[in-house]
């Protein structure tokens, strides 16, 4: 095995330097070592910014690079499956931003692929919701898994931002975009996280008027197993302009968590027992390392040593279900294969 995880970047995005290029100053084992885009010019100019050594012009080039263990993928999310899939074929391992592709039947294509490249060269395909591989996250399943607050009865999850540009590739029906996508999956993965694998009962939505099979904002009706009903919410664009905050209610108290997505710029974590029951409690878990880096270790730990990993493929599958599910109830399209790269 090597000693290093040398990473390769697929496009020059702008997420690339908060969750990969910082972190891995800080996460040891772990080299970015090449950046690829269609425009040239621009990977030249990202790798000088942020000292990566080597360019390529196209995605396909860097897959060939032998000098690249592993890709991460930033790419629109219609194009996070074709390409996952191109760097497994490839032999490489693979951080794929969230949502994990486009619909669950792509899911379960790369799950499948993901499960055969393990079996046969040990390769990791890891989805990046970094927020669940900080101390925030495993504190907060910890407290509804100890049974301090009782029987579930309640789960609800938001993230909720503005977003007012419209030609934002967020937006792109094409390139499945739509806040369910790009910010529901956060708030329905930390529904199950908290509450299990819900079933979707309703939803309504807000649509653009330019293209209305794309959803500005989301809110759907779940029950999860055991019996609690949830909710989740999702806006890039409408009343509730900011709200990042999950909660859990059980039979003898109650989670709520402000900011689970950035804990390490600001958090709040209240467990309030039922009436009688104890004072109100506020716990702050460490800053540090950031989602970022603790993502970036895992996934090194993964490919580097087979530790588990937390967000796999086989995990997208159900998260990208239940975001199919949503988008059936509410009477919206499924999200569908990317265009071809341009």
């Amino acid at each position: 095995m090597p000693e290093n995880l040398r990473i390769g970047l697929l496009g020059a995005a702008a997420i690339a330097p908060s969750a990969l290029i910082e972190p891995a100053r800080a996460v040891p084992r772990v080299r970015v070592v090449a950046v690829a885009a269609r425009d040239r010019a621009r990977a030249e100019a990202f790798a000088r910014k942020h000292g990566i050594p080597a360019v390529h012009t196209g995605y396909d080039a860097l897959l060939a690079d032998p000098d690249v263990d592993a890709v991460y993928i930033p790419l629109p999310n219609g194009l996070h499956a074709e390409w996952t899939l191109k760097a497994l074929a490839a032999g490489k391992h693979v951080l794929c931003e969230k949502p994990f592709t486009a619909n669950r039947a792509e899911a379960e294509r790369v799950a499948d692929a993901a499960d055969a490249a393990y079996a046969r060269d040990g390769l990791v395909v890891m989805e990046a919701f970094h927020y669940r591989h900080h101390a925030l996250a495993a504190r907060m399943r910890e407290i509804v898994a100890s049974g301090e607050l009782g029987a579930l009865r309640r789960v609800e999850a938001e993230l909720c931002f503005p977003l007012p540009r419209f030609g934002d590739i967020r937006y792109d029906y094409g390139l499945a975009g739509g806040a369910t996508m790009d910010a529901g999956c956060y708030a329905v993965h930390v529904a199950r996280l908290l509450g299990g694998d819900p079933r979707v009962d309703s939803a309504r939505m807000l649509t653009l008027r330019r293209d209305p099979r794309v959803d500005r904002a989301m809110s759907a009706e779940l029950t999860f197993p055991g019996g609690a009903s949830g909710r989740v919410r999702a806006s890039m664009w409408s009343r509730r302009l900011l709200a990042i905050r999950a909660r859990a209610v059980g039979e003898d108290g109650e989670l709520r968590v402000t900011n689970f997505v950035m804990p390490q710029l600001y958090h709040r974590l209240t467990v309030r027992p039922r009436a009688g029951g104890g004072p109100v409690r506020h716990e702050r878990l460490p800053k540090r390392p950031t989602s970022y880096a603790a993502q970036l270790a895992a996934f090194a730990a993964a490919a580097l040593d087979g530790a588990e990993v937390l967000t796999s493929a086989r995990d997208a599958v159900v998260t990208m279900g239940v975001l199919d599910d949503i988008y059936r109830a509410a009477g919206l399209p499924l999200r569908g294969a990317a265009p071809a790269e341009a």
